[in-house]
């Protein structure tokens, strides 16, 4: 079902923008995610939820139509998927979650932290859809990466507080594990990466809390357009 969000008008034009929201969180994800829904005007642009928790197809292998590999005698899945997507192959499911990017300016990525990093069925939904061929190619990556006109961005639920991600706190700053996920996985299929927005522990925290929680995201999202890439480079994440 589509939403909307705000863009303000350049001059006289006013652009629909389209976004993608994949949602990996049976509950509080959820709830973090509703600020998409409370907008906010129409005119503006087109927002798709995605819950990419129902789709347990992406854990297995499935990426050819008739499941025959290119290379029985040795199998390498990276090689099988970009085969497949060579001989227009890939599953119907995956084509379709292909075209859904294709066709979004900003995909935001709606998950609560896992390990340090994205739960298992979003992993599974990466491996399979930003396959080489469709989101990348060797060479065609990074700045050249075949996403490279489209924004991306990390909306991230933590079971930490705010004081363990920071440079003294016991898990470390929270920009370290954001390199895998935002430059090596986005940034090297091309997206422009825009700064994250992570909640810090909802889950403990206070009812007023999660509404400031709410407020911020939605707040934020009335003029995501306006916002600027961050800096995909080490010095971002680590400092000089």
């Amino acid at each position: 079902m589509p939403w909307t969000l705000n863009r303000e008008p350049q001059g006289k034009m006013s652009l629909v923008k389209n976004s993608m929201v994949q949602v990996c969180f049976p509950s509080l994800g959820h709830s973090v995610s509703l600020p998409l829904r409370l907008g906010i005007t129409p005119t503006s642009s087109s927002v798709k939820i995605e819950k990419v928790v129902c789709r347990g197809q992406y854990l297995i292998w499935r990426s050819s139509k008739n499941g025959v590999l290119s290379n029985p005698e040795f199998f390498s899945y990276g090689v099988e998927a970009y085969e497949a997507y060579k001989k227009r192959s890939l599953t119907s499911d995956i084509l379709d979650e292909q075209r859904k990017v294709h066709e979004a300016d900003l995909v935001i990525f709606q998950f609560p932290l896992y390990w340090f990093s994205v739960p298992a069925i979003l992993k599974g939904w990466m491996d399979r859809v930003l396959c080489q061929g469709f989101a990348f190619d060797l060479p065609g990556f990074y700045d050249s990466g075949f996403l490279k006109d489209k924004l991306a961005l990390l909306s991230i639920t933590t079971g930490g507080t705010a004081a363990m991600y920071g440079k003294t706190g016991v898990s470390g700053d929270f920009k370290y594990f954001l390199w895998p996920l935002q430059h090596g996985a986005l940034h090297f299929c091309g997206f422009k990466v825009l700064a994250p927005q992570i909640s810090f522990a909802p889950e403990f925290a206070s009812e007023e809390e999660r509404k400031g929680m709410m407020a911020s995201w939605a707040q934020r999202l009335k003029t995501i357009w306006r916002e600027d890439p961050i800096p995909c480079t080490p010095s971002w994440y680590f400092g000089q």
